[in-house]
């Protein structure tokens, strides 16, 4: 993907018109020395299999905040404007595309460039907005359940019956997880720090319960992380044997010291992934999956995305404060 933007001036003002057979200009969030800014840049390109769409909602994830912090730079190729998921509208389509037409809803999880009033990106990436979603919930939508879906299914091998354990459960991803898991016939038990949010997590249909009880509810066939070092090595006491554990955040840490004598002993299997730098091949089978599996029970009211906060696209710094604060319960979103 190759979105050609090009950084004009700060502005914190409303975009200018665009001129006919000129370059267009949009507000984008861009990062000065780690601090959060707006800045006005061209407009995206689309290139031959390419969407342009008209953002209506984009998430704050994790991988923003290192990002911001120079921890983790986007893929070569990729936009250096922040912003892993959007929903919007197409405005404009490639010459190859033959999916989505303009006016069309769609979400997408991209390698970057969401955080902006427009994003360009292949087509093969894009999802149809269910009517049942707005803007800030489809713009929350595709990382977290893209990577929950991924993780649990794809990774974890995922099966009605199973018991599992869901860390940090009332963020985006959590939510998703907890939600999928059920949905597929899973007992699901998951660890939520803040005692004011568990009842919310339980709504989703998991037992909740502060992080340091859940080895005695136990033994689990998956475990799925996403908080990092605090759960070790308790993680390994808490699986069943022929375990498995999923490590998708490490937000609380990313060293520990594990017992190989231990994990030999449940004969466990330890996996770890990330979705964003894959190849785009890779990343559209996720999307496909996703469509055909989860889109359904959205349909069907089964499969919700709850919104934390949400911050027009001048205040997504405070959006950003927001997310470094933790406590909350569902997606921090920005609407352009």
């Amino acid at each position: 993907m190759k979105c050609r933007m090009h950084a004009r001036s700060a502005a914190g003002g409303n975009t200018p018109k665009p001129v006919w057979g000129s370059l267009r200009f949009m507000r984008a969030v861009e990062f000065v020395d780690g601090t959060v800014t707006i800045a006005e840049i061209a407009d995206p390109i689309p290139e031959a299999t390419e969407l342009l769409v008209r953002v209506e909602g984009c998430g704050i994830n994790g991988a923003d905040i290192l990002q911001a912090g120079g921890n983790y730079p986007p893929p070569v190729g990729a936009p250096v404007t922040p912003g892993l998921e959007l929903a919007g509208v197409v405005e404009e389509v490639g010459s190859s595309c033959r999916r989505f037409g303009v006016g069309d809803r769609v979400m997408a999880v991209v390698p970057g460039g969401a955080q902006a009033e427009r994003c360009a990106f292949d087509e093969s990436l894009a999802m149809p907005v269910p009517d049942v979603l707005d803007g800030p919930m489809a713009g929350g939508f595709p990382e977290v359940f893209e990577t929950a879906f991924d993780a649990l299914f794809t990774q974890g091998g995922l099966t009605m019956g199973d018991r599992v354990c869901i860390h940090g459960a009332a963020g985006g991803v959590g939510t998703a997880a907890t939600q999928l898991a059920v949905a597929a016939g899973a007992t699901v038990t998951a660890t939520v720090r803040n005692s004011e949010i568990r009842s919310k997590v339980a709504a989703l249909g998991a037992t909740v319960l502060d992080p340091a009880n859940f080895v005695d509810a136990g033994p689990f066939d998956l475990i799925l992380e996403l908080v990092g070092a605090p759960n070790w090595p308790a993680n390994i006491h808490a699986l069943s044997i022929e375990g498995r554990i999923c490590i998708i955040g490490v937000g609380a840490g990313s060293k520990v010291e594990v017992n190989l004598v231990h994990l030999m002993g449940k004969r466990a299997k330890l996996f770890a992934s990330t979705l964003r730098a894959r190849p785009l091949a890779q990343r559209a089978q996720v999307a496909r999956r996703v469509e055909h599996h989860v889109l359904p029970l959205v349909d069907a009211g089964r499969i919700t995305v709850p919104v934390a906060d949400t911050f027009v696209l001048a205040d997504a710094a405070a959006g950003y404060d927001r997310f470094r604060a933790g406590n909350k319960f569902g997606k921090v979103i920005i609407v352009p």
